[in-house]
């Protein structure tokens, strides 16, 4: 029999596996883990490939978009760099939101996504950047190059949940804020450093 070249016998790791894409940093692939119908947080386990439930959202607020992150990216020094409160990434894939007109409600989808801009997230004194993108070849977002091109309010949603989604009720967490919102060009950049990391890290 002649198998696709290239082809996996094995389904690929989601992480290291596949592909961050052709056009990258301007139309990545995405591997979502969440959708926007989710109360609970599922994220990729990085040894086996395989979705973890990592934890049920305490909050009330539902994610406002598709998230989960861009393929063979990993955020450490080079990203810390590019922020002025940080030294460090926080060592996880590029973590990115999808934008789409139609309901997606199934993860562990991959995407292309064209990026228009971006979140500028603090952890615990560790880079957490979540990038901003619309579907691709979602014509109703043909015309979408900027995040400034967006609604108002899909960003006050966005960074209004990344801003909540780990308060636990009854206690005032102040180690995790979004410090700024930015456009297509620096989240170019960040996507680059993000990929310069993962080969610093795991090599090409």
């Amino acid at each position: 029999m002649n198998f696709p070249n290239p082809f996996f016998r094995w389904r690929p790791h989601p992480w290291h596996g596949l592909e961050t894409g052709d056009d990258a940093p301007n139309v990545v692939n995405a591997f979502i883990e969440v959708t926007s119908f989710d109360a609970i947080k599922y994220e990729v386990d990085k040894r086996t490939g395989y979705m973890r439930v990592d934890r049920p959202q305490r909050s009330s607020s539902m994610p406002p978009s598709l998230y989960g992150f861009i393929p063979r990216t990993y955020c450490g020094d080079l990203i810390g760099a590019l922020s002025e409160h940080t030294e460090k990434g926080d060592g996880d894939p590029l973590d990115i939101c999808v934008l789409s007109e139609r309901p997606i409600d199934r993860a562990e989808v991959i995407l292309s996504a064209r990026v228009v801009g971006g979140l500028h997230m603090i952890d615990h004194g560790e880079a957490d950047d979540k990038i901003i993108s619309v579907l691709d070849n979602d014509s109703y977002y043909a015309s979408i190059e900027d995040v400034t091109d967006l609604p108002t309010v899909l960003i006050e949603r966005l960074r209004h949940y990344f801003s909540t989604y780990k308060l636990i009720p009854g206690k005032k967490e102040t180690d995790v804020f979004v410090d700024r919102v930015y456009g297509r060009d620096e989240a170019t950049k960040v996507i680059s450093a993000s990929m310069k990391d993962y080969v610093d890290m795991f090599g090409e």
